[in-house]
C-alpha cells in the first residue's frame, strides 16, 4: 500500500512537461517539502554540509550509511521522500528504482539464513547536502543496496545527475509470484543486440576480455577514462543507432529534460569519440560485461555474480560527477567558496 501511494504521487508529478531550467527549482521545492515534515532529530540525520566528505561518499553495496532511512519515516514523510526521488528520474527510471528496492524482499526470501535487517526494501537512505534553493550549491542523494542516485545543483543551471547506479539481484526472479521479473532487462538486451550485430572482424576489437570481470571497473574511487573496444567510426549506421539506444537508455533513467541536455553534449563532442567494449559470453545466461565510453563519460553493465543473475550498471560523467563542472562555473561567476 505504501509503495502504491508513493508511485501514484510520483507519477502524477512526472506527467507534466518538464524543462531543463525548471529542474533545480522543482528539486529544491521537493527537498524543502521533505525537510519541513521532519522532526529535529530526523533532520539532523538527513542533512549534511555541502562541502563535507559525505557528499561524495557513494556506494551500492548493503553497507551502513548516513542519512535518514525510509524505515524511520512516517507515511507522510515517505511520500515526500518519493516525491523528491521522482524529480530526479524519468517515469521509467522511477519505476526501476522502486522495483530495485522491492527486490530486497525477494532476496530476503532467497537468503533466509541472513539477518532479517540486511535485506529490507525500506533500508534506503535520503540525504540532503547544503540548503536547497539557496544561493550556494546544494545536492541530494537516495542510496541503498543496488541504488545510488546523486544530484547536485548550482545556480539556475540544469543539475548534475551522476554518479547514477542501478543494480538488481536477482537479475531475473526465477521463483515465487514475481517469477520472470527482470528490472534491467532492457539494459542487458540492448548490449547483447549490438555485440551480436558486429562482424567477426569488429568483434576482435570490441571483445576486450574472453571472461567477463567480476565487477564494473568504475566503482567509487576509480575513474577509468582509457578508451577500450570498437570505435564508432568502424560501425555501420545501423550499429551506431544501436549504440545510441544504449546511451539513451542509461541517460533517460534520469529526468528527461536534463538527460536531453546531456545527450546533446555527447552529440556535440562527436560520435567518433565513442567506443563499445564487450567481455564474456554472447548468449543469455552466460556471464557478460559491456561498456560504452566517450571522452567525458562511461556507462558500464556487468552480470557475472550468482551464476550470471546479478546485475550492476552505472552511468558516470567525469566532468559532471557531483556537479564538478557546475561548481567551477558557479565560483568563476563570482560566488566564492565559503571557507
Amino acid at each position: 500500500m505504501k509503495n502504491s501511494l508513493a508511485l501514484t504521487l510520483a507519477f502524477s508529478l512526472l506527467l507534466t512537461p518538464l524543462r531543463a531550467h525548471d529542474a533545480t527549482a522543482e528539486m529544491s521545492a521537493a527537498a524543502n517539502n521533505f525537510l519541513s515534515a521532519l522532526t529535529a532529530e530526523q533532520k539532523a540525520k538527513a542533512t549534511f554540509d555541502f562541502a563535507g566528505e559525505e557528499r561524495t561518499n557513494w556506494h551500492f553495496i548493503p553497507r551502513e550509511r548516513k542519512g535518514l532511512q525510509i524505515k524511520e519515516m512516517t507515511q507522510e514523510q515517505r511520500l515526500l521522500a518519493h516525491a523528491l526521488l521522482a524529480t530526479g528520474l524519468s517515469n521509467g527510471g522511477y519505476a526501476k528504482a522502486v522495483s530495485i528496492m522491492s527486490l530486497e524482499a525477494v532476496l530476503a526470501e532467497l537468503e533466509k539464513a541472513k539477518p532479517v535487517n540486511v535485506r529490507d526494501p525500506e533500508r534506503y537512505f535520503v540525504s540532503i547536502f547544503g540548503t536547497p534553493g539557496g544561493a550556494e550549491p546544494w545536492g541530494w542523494r537516495v542510496e541503498g543496496h543496488h541504488l545510488s542516485l546523486n544530484f547536485t545543483a548550482a545556480g539556475d543551471a540544469a543539475p548534475s545527475m551522476t554518479p547514477s547506479f542501478f543494480g538488481t539481484n536477482p537479475g531475473e526472479v526465477r521463483t515465487g509470484p514475481r517469477t520472470g521479473t527482470r528490472v534491467l532487462a532492457t539494459e542487458e538486451e540492448l548490449g547483447r543486440t549490438l555485440v551480436k550485430a558486429l562482424t567477426e572482424e569488429q568483434r576482435k576489437e570490441a571483445v576486450i576480455l574472453a571472461e567477463a570481470p567480476k565487477e564494473i571497473f568504475d566503482v567509487p574511487g576509480r575513474n577509468d577514462t582509457t578508451p577500450q573496444g570498437l570505435a564508432q567510426s568502424k560501425m555501420t549506421p545501423e550499429q551506431t543507432a544501436m549504440l545510441m539506444k544504449i546511451i539513451k537508455e542509461y541517460l533517460f533513467r534520469c529526468r528527461p529534460d536534463v538527460a536531453a541536455e546531456d545527450l546533446a553534449k555527447i552529440e556535440k563532442a562527436g560520435l567518433g569519440n565513442l567506443y563499445f567494449a564487450w567481455a564474456g559470453g554472447f548468449d543469455r545466461g552466460q556471464p557478460h560485461y559491456y561498456r560504452v565510453q566517450g571522452g567525458h563519460f562511461v556507462l558500464e553493465y556487468d552480470n557475472t555474480q550468482n551464476e550470471a543473475n546479478h546485475v550492476h550498471s552505472v552511468w558516470r560523467d567525469f566532468d559532471h560527477d557531483f556537479g564538478a563542472d557546475l561548481l567551477g562555473a558557479h565560483y568563476k561567476e563570482g560566488h566564492p567558496a565559503k571557507p
